[in-house]
Order: structure tokens, then C-alpha cells, then sequence
């Protein structure tokens, strides 16, 4: 609809440029078309004649008057109206709304989806936790947003890759290493000779039972045995990192959440990228030593001071193996990339873009691009949860998964903007209520579904293309609402893609789900008059589509019957 409605405004500066109201060689501004707060002024306005006015030196409610009246007709249009200072208002005719019903049973799964993205390759990196632990909620946060992510791009178009990256070397690797020993020589935390830094979780005593008992596990598509050693830190070390691999990546599948591609930080050593990468920006002159160490100049790239890249030691800083991480994406054929984060990482962000744009080879200035979560917040009975009977420390993705179930875990977790912190009420979550806003959505989808299995043990037989012949019956308020908030959705898609929110498509389905329920609650849909019951039957079997195609862009199930 915006797309027909910008057309026919860009025919009408046509005409008034071929009459010379505007100049032959103007650059045509990109004006908006965008939906009304309110029906009294329209469904649509646009502001094409405030942008135009200087150009045409004309007083923007005078030009508006004459893109008015050089509109071409159109039949999904009934009338145009000019309001304020010079917003062109479009009221569309019914005709528009049932021909966007029709289009939404002629796409079926697909509508909503578009290829604006072109296939263009978009890798979507998430999640990335440490090896040392199972995921937390913050995990599980990033888990959601990443996913839904890739969903909408895949939406819109793009080519998506999503992609894990296992910080599996560093200190935190060898802390868990020493852990797992300590437990498997009888240690526990509080005793003599406990780690200082050691990791104090039931997972810890889990993972050295299972090794000291040579156990297997398999991570990535390798097979890692227990050495029963309790003196082999190496193979304790690979043992403890296949074994809570394997169970992040187990979580993750009860998540509904997967990944085309697994990078090892440790393959960045391994592989020469690192001194690779160094080498590089040294060659391309953005470096100096100082002090034994060797400096980025990123200051040269917008950084507020410039950065450590070799320390006197040998040993480098943690941004330059990120800094070579992001250059094997671009070198992978990641056009676009998105990195979704914990807002703790904001720090390290310019850095590793300064790095990036020192290589000096063909990276955007604002590639990668990053969506940073804020941390979550979990409640039972009113008071925080902040410990798992298996992490100790933290409360666990599984653990909300396990009391709420994936689709509530899910949608409370993508419920809100990224950038805003989270508050997770694991009551409400559970609650079978209208106030669940998950459960809400889904006991919309399945009250058309017992509509239908309703209307069959009644004898009625529902004729979807005699529903679509009919759709001038539906004129009272709630249908109206209905066909609108319907409408939506593509734009919905594309809106929450470009913005990279995908909250929005939650916030969106509450808004269908309220619609439906209302008009439910409102009228009856199996009446005996058979034009009118097909016809409001096609109405709600549409709602059911687009709720279904919504709750998919969430990773959410849609049940038909609750």
C-alpha cells in the first residue's frame, strides 16, 4: 500500500514538473509515507509537499493543493484530503484492505516477506559465550535477539549465516582447566588448595566425575575421551571444553536456536591470523612502539585514545584477535555484519572498527555493525532470582526454559528493545492468562482454529472463495481494525529488519492478537447467514496466517488448540 500510494505521489511531480510548477531537473526529496495516530485524519499521510515547497517557491499547503489535484485516479484510493501545513492524508476505500486479505491467502506463508535484501550475505554473530559454563540468562537474552535477527534478514532477503565464536583460549579456559582438576583430586570449593579464581558450580564436579570415568563426549563432530588423569591438566582441559560445548549447544537446541558456522578463537593462533593480521597493520603504517610495546594508531579512526596491540611481554591485547576475527568475516564474504553483544562489551567496539579500517582493505567504516542486549533481570514471588541450583552463581537459560517452557522463554526474553533492560517474571511467564502476553498471542491463533472445528460440528461448511467475494459485508468497527492492523505486517517486517529490533514483531503480534480477541468477544462469526459467516470466517483464517508467520519470525510454535 505505501509503495502504490509513493507511486502515484511520484506521478503527480511528474505532471507538475512537465508543467513547470516544479523545476524539470529537480532532485525529488525522499519524502515518507507513513501511517495515521488516528483514522479521523486518513489510513496514510505524507509530508511531499513540505519538502517540495522550497524547490518549487511555493507555501507548502499551496503545492500540496496541486500534487492533489495532479493524483492519478486510483480505485483503492476513496479520498485525499490536505491537513495542517501541508500533510497530504490518503483515505484508502475498502476495495485496498480486501485486496491485502486476498494477497495474504494467495502468499500464505510467505506474505510479509520481501527480497530487499537481494541475497546479499549477512552474517548475524551471537551468543559467543565462553566455554566454561552453562549458558545464562543473559545467554539466553542474546540467544533470542540473535536468532529472531536472523530470521527477519532471512525475511527480508539476505543471505543469513549465523555464527557462534567459542572464546575457548585465554584465562578463563585455564580456570576452568584447574577447576575441574581440583575436583578431580577430591576437592571442593572452600578447601585447602581450591583455586582462587575456580569455578564453583555443580557443572564443575559433573564434568571431573564424567572424565575421571572416561566418558565420552562430542562437540563440533569431535569425539573427546576422559583420560582419568587427574595430572594431565591439556587433556582435562580439552575434555571440560568438549563437555560443556556439547551442553551450551544442547540448550541451545531445546532454544530452537542453531548456527551454520562454529569459529575457534584458538584456530586464530593455531592458524597464523593473528600475527597475520598484526603484520598487516603494521605494513599499512598505522602502528609505533613505545615502551616495548606495540601501539595501534587508532585515534586516527575516531578511537578516544590509541590502544595497546603487543604488550612488552609478548603477549597480545584481547581486541587484536577480534580485530583478526572480523577480518575473517569480510574475507568469508560477509557483506554486512552484525554482532549482537552484552552492553558490558560497548568499550571495546571502536577499537576493534579502528583495527578494521587500519587494515586498509575495503571494509566499510561501519561494518560490523553491533546490537547490544542490557542485562535481565529475573523474578519469582515478587523477588530476584539470582542463583541456579546447578551454575551456583547465576540463573541458567535451561532453568527458564525448564519452568516456563522455549515459546515463553522466547518471547519474554526478545520482548523488549535490546538496549533496555529486562525484567523476567517467571509467574507471569507460567500464567495462562490474557495478561501473559505470549500465551495471548498463541490463544488467539488457536481460537480461530476452534472456530473452524466449531463451525464444522455445527454443519456449516466454510467456502473461502465465496468469503473472499463477500468481504463488502465486513463495514463495522472491529472488522475495520482488523483489516488494518493486518495490513501491517509487511511493514512490520521490513521496519523491525531495518532497524534491526526485532521487539517490534512481538509488540505487533499483542497488537493483531488484541484485535482478533476483541472482535471475537464482539460479534459472532457462525451465524446463518452463509455470506456473512464465509466472509468473517475468511477475515479471522487471514489473522490466523499472519499471527502464524509472525510467531515463526520469533521462533515461536502455533498451537491450535490451548
Amino acid at each position: 500500500m505505501k509503495q502504490a500510494l509513493r507511486d502515484l505521489l511520484l506521478q503527480a511531480i511528474r505532471s507538475l514538473q512537465n508543467d513547470s510548477t516544479l523545476p524539470a531537473e529537480l532532485e525529488v526529496p525522499n519524502f515518507v509515507i507513513e501511517r495515521t495516530r488516528s483514522r479521523e485524519h486518513g489510513d496514510f499521510a505524507s509530508n511531499a509537499a513540505m519538502l517540495l515547497a522550497k524547490p518549487a517557491r511555493a507555501k507548502p499547503r499551496e503545492l500540496a493543493e496541486k500534487l492533489v489535484a495532479a493524483l492519478p485516479a486510483n480505485a483503492q484510493v476513496a479520498k485525499v484530503e490536505i491537513a495542517g501545513p501541508g500533510f497530504i492524508n490518503f483515505f484508502l476505500a475498502p476495495g485496498a484492505y480486501h485486496a491485502e486479505l486476498r494477497r495474504i491467502f494467495a502468499e500464505g506463508d510467505a506474505y510479509g516477506r520481501n527480497d530487499s535484501g537481494k541475497g546479499v550475505t549477512a552474517g548475524v554473530e551471537f551468543v559467543s559465550a565462553n566455554p566454561t559454563g552453562p549458558l545464562h540468562v543473559g545467554h539466553g537474552r542474546a540467544a533470542a535477539i540473535g536468532d529472531c535477527l536472523s530470521r527477519l534478514l532471512d525475511a527480508n532477503g539476505w543471505a543469513v549465516q549465523r555464527e557462534f565464536y567459542y572464546n575457548d583460549a585465554g584465562v578463563q579456559i585455564q580456570n576452568l582447566a584447574i577447576s575441574v582438576q581440583a575436583r578431580a583430586r577430591g576437592l571442593a570449593p572452600g578447601d585447602a588448595g581450591w583455586p582462587e579464581d575456580g569455578y564453583r558450580g555443580d557443572y564443575i564436579a559433573d564434568v571431573a566425575r564424567a572424565y575421571m570415568a572416561g566418558e565420552s563426549v562430542v562437540a563440533d563432530g569431535q569425539t573427546v575421551t576422559g583420560a582419568r588423569d587427574a595430572e594431565n591438566l591439556d587433556a582435562i582441559r580439552q575434555f571440560a571444553v568438549a563437555s560443556l560445548r556439547r551442553e551450551q549447544d544442547l540448550d541451545l537446541k531445546a532454544f530452537g536456536v542453531g548456527f551454520d558456522t562454529y569459529f575457534l578463537e584458538s584456530s586464530l593462533y593455531t592458524g597464523g591470523k593473528v600475527e597475520e593480521t598484526v603484520r598487516e597493520l603494521v605494513a599499512h603504517g598505522h602502528t609505533y612502539e613505545e615502551g616495548g610495546a606495540l601501539w595501534l594508531r587508532s585515534t586516527d579512526f575516531g578511537d578516544d585514545k590509541d590502544r595497546v596491540m603487543r604488550k612488552s611481554d609478548g603477549t597480545f591485547t584481547y581486541f587484536v584477535p577480534d580485530v583478526a576475527y572480523h577480518r575473517s568475516k569480510w574475507q568469508r564474504g560477509y557483506v554486512r555484519a552484525i554482532t549482537e553483544l552484552g552492553s558490558d562489551h560497548h568499550g571495546s567496539l571502536a577499537r576493534v572498527k579502528a583495527g578494521l579500517q587500519a587494515l586498509d582493505c575495503g571494509i566499510p567504516k561501519g561494518w560490523p555493525e553491533y546490537v547490544l542486549h542490557q542485562m535481565v533481570t529475573v523474578m519469582r514471588g515478587g523477588e530476584e532470582v539470582k542463583i541456579s541450583k546447578r551454575a551456583g552463581s547465576y540463573v541458567t537459560l535451561r532453568d527458564l526454559i525448564d519452568e516456563v517452557g522455549k515459546d515463553a522463554t522466547r518471547y519474554f526474553l526478545i520482548s523488549r528493545k535490546a538496549d533496555s533492560q529486562l525484567v523476567f517474571d517467571i509467574d507471569l511467564a507460567r500464567s495462562q492468562s490474557n495478561d501473559n502476553p505470549v500465551y495471548y498471542i498463541q490463544y488467539a491463533h488457536a481460537r480461530v482454529c476452534s472456530v473452524l472445528r466449531q463451525a464444522g460440528e455445527k454443519g456449516f461448511t466454510f467456502d473461502l472463495h465465496n468469503g473472499q467475494a463477500q468481504l463488502e459485508r465486513l463495514d463495522n468497527e472491529h472488522e475495520q481494525i482488523l483489516f488494518t492492523e493486518l495490513s501491517k505486517y509487511p511493514e512490520q517486517v521490513e521496519a523491525a529488519a531495518v532497524n534491526l529490533e526485532p521487539h517490534v514483531i512481538a509488540t505487533w503480534l499483542r497488537e493483531l492478537a488484541n484485535a482478533l480477541h476483541t472482535y471475537y468477544n464482539s460479534h459472532q462469526f457462525l451465524v446463518d447467514d452463509k455470506d456473512l459467516r464465509d466472509a468473517r470466517l475468511a477475515l479471522v483464517v487471514a489473522t490466523r496466517q499472519v499471527l502464524r508467520n509472525g510467531l515463526d519470525l520469533l521462533g515461536l510454535s502455533a498451537p491450535e488448540s490451548m
